[in-house]
């Protein structure tokens, strides 16, 4: 409670006249659930929380008036709320009326629907603060009258589909919906008052209350996503039911997408250990892509990740990936685990021991996976892998070179199914860029056509513009540099470089911001792979190239081609 509640409004509401603090605090406060929001609108629908270039999503065109009429309803409730004071409308039972309204919507969407009105609720309230810095009192009032609204209609709604409330629940909503009455009457006061001085007296307590409502109104939020992951958790772990257990896992990634702090509260209720359980049964075989996929988006959290040590969820990994009876697809989510927990951007993997331990037989599998990949999604997920694994330990390196890994992944890129994105090259050339730095990787490299394939990797462009893809190119093409820069020391692979006319493409990147999007980590990469190619190749460089790219230090030389204009003779 404690943790959500600094999480959510950084122990104290911000004082009145800083606009800014007050603007930052309610972006923080709901920056998950805006999020979740807006990709249900689009229609977006993310595979996990992997910090990959992992993005199988599909987007509708959802204009402003069918977003509206979305919103329609939610703004109808508060009106109605607004006049009836939260009493039904309607003469039958409330059993009834429950019924009704538990038949027309799953779980799932009582829970997208009470996480809209949160959100309603605290984009009001941000709202409430800008106003009260302004002193419009009566524009305040009227949105804290609408905010007492939301308040209770998002506790009415969340009271008709759940049966199970807690106590400490029920007094939660009762001091929220006390204190919102107290803020309405406090407002309506100050509409009131003419007294300037006096509403400025008034000001701070108007402060004090809305702070107070936004802790509370957090706290409840939090007690509410407990509950409700509490109560999955529990369906998995009793239910024999391969249809209850695959709607409540389905509802627990649902709610795995609401960000990071979801994401530890189901850790710490025992989400990896039940999910977990789940994967060591073979009556739910079925269901294993669905629960691994969950249980990638939980351990990008540190919680996740300590829940999985203790329940050897590595062996269980490695068991999964190395038992060919399982499907293509329970391995390729089994990989996305893997890549997750290796992760180079996670900082608390140095407590998987028991990785290393496994690493021989996960490698191999990943590998063997990359060459039997039956689609572009199936090769991302196990090269992705393999190439934070790199990261993870130097011997995975090793392992690679033993495995004929350089030809598998090299032959993989010549086939336009498997390798199709950006972020696929991405995953292929940071594997390549990583195994660089072995002497022996040279000769492979030259066997299996990589420096064409490096070189074609310098060209990477995106097709679609789309920020993501564009980064992904950017990364292509920096990491095809260095790896042409490591490999290079070896005079054959510097000659094969040379002959495919690596040196005039590397000069362009330099040259020409547009070429490399203005990117500073391609200039520098390509700066250093010229600068090795001009040592074995000096003449194949015209003299004012070696003068500005090459002779001077690396810096005065990323200095001058990042002050450089386009030249477009």
């Amino acid at each position: 409670m404690a943790e959500f509640h600094k999480w959510l409004h950084q122990k104290s509401f911000p004082s009145v006249g800083d606009r800014n603090s007050i603007n930052f605090l309610y972006s923080s406060l709901w920056k998950s659930i805006h999020k979740r929001i807006n990709m249900a609108f689009k229609g977006e629908d993310h595979l996990d929380s992997l910090p990959l270039p992992v993005q199988r999503m599909h987007l509708i065109q959802v204009d402003s008036v069918q977003r509206w009429m979305e919103d329609l309803k939610l703004m109808t409730d508060c009106e109605c709320m607004c006049i009836l004071q939260s009493k039904p409308i309607s003469i039958e039972k409330d059993e009834q009326n429950e019924h009704i309204l538990s038949s027309q919507y799953s779980t799932c969407n009582n829970l997208q629907l009470l996480l809209k009105r949160a959100w309603i609720i605290s984009t009001e309230l941000t709202r409430i603060a800008q106003k009260l810095e302004k002193n419009r009192w009566q524009r305040v009032h009227s949105m804290t009258v609408r905010v007492n609204c939301h308040v209770r209609s998002m506790i009415n709604e969340y009271n008709t589909f759940t049966r199970s409330s807690s106590e400490e629940m029920h007094q939660l909503e009762k001091l929220l919906i006390d204190k919102c009455s107290e803020f309405t009457a406090f407002t309506e006061r100050c509409v009131q008052t003419e007294d300037e001085q006096m509403l400025r007296s008034m000001k701070s307590c108007v402060n004090e209350t809305l702070t107070t409502v936004a802790q509370y109104f957090g706290q409840l939020i939090e007690l509410v996503l407990t509950h409700e992951a509490q109560n999955l958790l529990r369906q998995i772990d009793l239910s024999d039911s391969v249809y209850v257990t695959e709607s409540a896992i389905n509802s627990l990634f649902s709610l795995t997408q609401e960000g990071a702090h979801l994401c530890r509260i189901i850790a710490k209720e025992g989400g990896v250990v039940a999910l977990f359980k789940i994967c060591r049964q073979d009556c739910f075989r079925c269901l294993y892509p669905q629960t691994l996929r969950t249980l990638a988006s939980i351990c990008c959290v540190e919680e996740g990740m300590h829940q999985l040590e203790k329940v050897d969820g590595i062996l269980c990994l490695t068991d999964i990936l190395t038992d060919n009876t399982h499907s293509e697809a329970t391995h390729a989510e089994a990989a996305a685990v893997i890549a997750q927990i290796t992760s180079p951007h996670l900082t608390f993997t140095q407590h998987l021991s028991s990785f290393l331990e496994n690493m021989e037989e996960i490698v191999t599998a990943l590998v063997k996976l990359c060459q039997e990949a039956s689609s572009g999604e199936v090769f991302l997920l196990a090269s992705a892998a393999l190439a934070n694994i790199t990261f993870f330990d130097t011997m995975a390196c090793e392992m690679l070179l033993q495995l004929n890994a350089m030809k598998i992944l090299l032959a993989a890129c010549s086939d336009k199914r498997i390798v199709d994105t950006p972020y696929s090259r991405d995953q292929v050339v940071t594997i390549l860029a990583n195994m660089s730095v072995l002497d022996q990787c040279a000769s492979e490299i030259i066997q299996g056509n990589g420096i064409q394939l490096l070189m074609e990797m310098l060209f990477e462009r995106s097709s679609s513009g789309n920020t993501a893809e564009v980064a992904a190119c950017e990364r292509v093409q920096q990491k095809s540099a260095v790896t042409l820069a490591r490999l290079s020391r070896d005079p054959e692979v510097a000659d094969a470089a040379v002959k495919l006319s690596c040196i005039p493409r590397l000069i362009k990147l330099c040259r020409s911001p547009t070429e490399r999007n203005n990117s500073d980590s391609v200039l520098v990469a390509c700066l250093a792979a010229l600068r090795r190619l001009a040592v074995m190749s000096p003449d194949r460089l015209e003299d004012s190239d070696f003068q500005q790219l090459v002779k001077p230090r690396l810096v005065d030389s990323f200095l001058l081609c990042t002050n450089m204009e386009e030249s477009f003779v």
